[in-house]
């Protein structure tokens, strides 16, 4: 036996009792002629005492003793004359009578603390020694919890959690494919699922009715923190089900949730907008509800008022009334200015306003507009006095949106708006059920092209597709994408009008999804779903920006393992046996 007890279960009733404990060792002190030894596990830290006075060549061997050392002790419980209220154990100690290394340990290259000396590289590269600190740990317990709490919930309202195949056809109509050579099939691959969309269409019609998977997926795109190449999915579909039955069903396993792991009791429904709301409002399809500074358009306020050509060419001018941050300094103005001018913002400037305690107007275009427009713009963004106006203008009316909804963001942040441990929770629908791509000069599917319209805009798909909202719907929390879904396309001929509308021949179709098309003419229920990203649920619920922390081996930024050392280059041996020839271009 290697152990009778944890490193994080004793407590001052266990006093006097002979016990086990192995762990790892995080630190040791020697003060006088006692050492005291942290011992820690999964479970906790507890002190050890050796005292060379009582066991001198003992204590010799406890001094010998280097960080993350594996060692196995016998002791005794006693009551700790300096107690630790920050510790669970930080009541007792272990008066050692027994020391075995079970096994020494190189010195690590960071400390195992909450707060390491390691850099990201570094941790990433060894990533299971990063594990073993508290709070990496306890992410990975919490995600855990919480999919014993979906597993829980959804057994409870008669799903079944069916598995779907990890090797599967290539369906290039959404993002980049992982792609698999098959050894046995010269010249063919295999995809890796960017989910299991069309298999888990295919248990609804299987009769399976209520499906659940907490599945794998993998796409190859340009990573951000809230996306790595593999990723994890709560993949659900339910039959004979419209959207307010899927909203109700999946609302109530966000408040489960909630509820289970962070004692968060949410009674009241969650607040539904449309994707034009949002856009009009926030300039984001996933907008933070935290905080208000919502846009305000301001065309009509300046456009031909002045000799200004910045907003007299513009299709878009809006705003954002940032409550009592007129005292702003020009430094933090032009930090701001520098904000929105970066590559990834794109914006060309920022204008601004603050409003004086007596009421007046004072802004950085002064010389172009007098009083009464200034005194306008005050009365449309109902900015009180020492309220700082920024404003944003350009040319593409959703991507200035855009823009703005980044400087919204980078104040929310600033004000500290954006809270934590405060949920705004809302659904997004009525998105729009086609997006124009310029790379393929073509109309894309929104979400995915079985994707089902609204019913009152089916007529508009012969005249006007770009006008057609889909019946899909997004679940955000604080700014954050958690969930998306639809309801699905069950009927063949639909289906077949929506491939001519994405420009499918009927060959590729039949090539790409034909084994769905055919599924279909044996009698497919109308079904719908949705997909909960666990990654970004668990962060969420951790107070983390990013998901890498909650994954126990995620990529970095360039999508590399450098704990693996992958992706790697493989032997001509394999290269031949799968036929493949390496030809890489400049």
């Amino acid at each position: 036996m290697f152990r009778s007890h944890t490193c994080g279960e004793l407590r001052l009733s266990d006093a006097g009792k002979s016990v086990t404990l192995s762990g790892w060792v995080q630190r040791t002190r020697k003060m006088g002629g006692m050492t005291f030894v942290d011992l820690r596990d999964r479970y906790g830290i507890t002190q050890l005492v050796f005292n060379e006075e009582v066991d001198a060549p003992l204590c010799a061997e406890a001094n010998k003793l280097g960080r993350e050392f594996v060692i196995q002790i016998v002791g005794k419980v006693a009551e700790r004359s300096n107690k630790n209220s920050n510790l669970a154990t930080g009541e007792i100690e272990i008066i050692v009578d027994k020391l075995n290394v079970l096994n020494a340990a190189l010195t690590p290259p960071f400390t195992i603390e909450e707060n390491s000396d390691g850099g990201d590289d570094l941790r990433m590269k060894y990533r299971y020694l990063d594990l073993r600190r508290s709070n990496v740990r306890s992410n990975i317990e919490l995600r855990h919890k919480m999919t014993m709490e979906v597993r829980r919930y959804l057994d409870s309202k008669g799903f079944l959690e069916i598995e779907t195949p990890m090797l599967i056809g290539s369906t290039p109509e959404g993002a980049r494919d992982f792609v698999v050579p098959s050894r046995m099939n010269p010249g063919q691959f295999y995809a890796l699922p960017q989910s299991p969309q069309t298999l888990k269409q295919l248990l609804m019609v299987a009769g399976m009715d209520r499906y659940f998977q907490i599945v794998k997926c993998f796409r190859d795109e340009d990573l951000r923190a809230d996306r790595q190449p593999e990723f994890t999915q709560i993949d659900c579909e339910m039959s004979f089900v419209e959207q307010e039955d899927i909203i109700q069903m999946f609302e109530g396993m966000a408040k489960h949730l909630f509820k289970e792991i962070r004692g968060v009791e949410i009674k009241e429904p969650f607040l539904r907008i449309s994707w034009d709301e949002a856009m009009r409002r926030f300039g984001s399809d996933k907008p933070d509800m935290r905080f208000g500074m919502e846009f305000v358009e301001l065309k009509d306020v300046f456009a031909g008022k002045a000799d200004f050509a910045v907003f007299n060419d513009a299709a878009y001018i809006g705003g954002i009334c940032a409550k009592g941050c007129a005292n702003y300094t020009r430094k933090q103005l032009d930090q701001l200015t520098d904000f929105v001018k970066r590559p990834q913002i794109g914006a060309k400037g920022l204008v601004y306003a603050r409003v004086g305690e007596d009421g007046s107007v004072k802004s950085s275009v002064d010389k172009f507009y007098g009083a009464d427009v200034l005194n306008e713009l005050k009365a449309k963004m109902s900015a009180e006095p020492g309220d700082l106006i920024l404003i944003l203008s350009g040319p593409d009316i959703m991507k200035t949106r855009k823009q703005l909804c980044e400087l919204r963001l980078e104040m929310g942040n600033q004000l500290g708006l954006r809270d934590k441990n405060k949920f705004a929770l809302l659904w997004v629908v009525d998105f729009p059920m086609f997006e124009w791509s310029d790379e393929e000069n073509r109309l894309m599917a929104m979400h995915h092209p079985f994707t089902h319209p609204n019913v009152e805009d089916i007529a508009l798909l012969d005249t006007e597709p770009a006008g057609v909202r889909a019946d899909a719907y997004d679940m955000v929390c604080n700014g954050v994408e958690v969930g998306g879904g639809s309801i699905r396309i069950h009927d063949p001929k639909l289906q077949d009008k929506m491939f001519e509308i994405l420009g499918f021949t009927e060959e590729r179709a039949q090539e790409q999804f034909g084994f769905l098309m055919n599924a279909f003419k044996y009698g497919a229920p109308p079904h719908g779903g949705l997909a909960y990203g666990l990654d970004r649920w668990v962060s969420i619920f951790a107070g983390l920006d990013s998901i890498r922390d909650v994954i126990a081996f995620p990529k970095n930024t360039s999508g590399r393992d450098v704990m693996l050392d992958a992706p790697s280059t493989i032997d001509q041996k394999q290269l031949d046996e799968l036929c493949l020839q390496i030809d890489i271009k400049d």
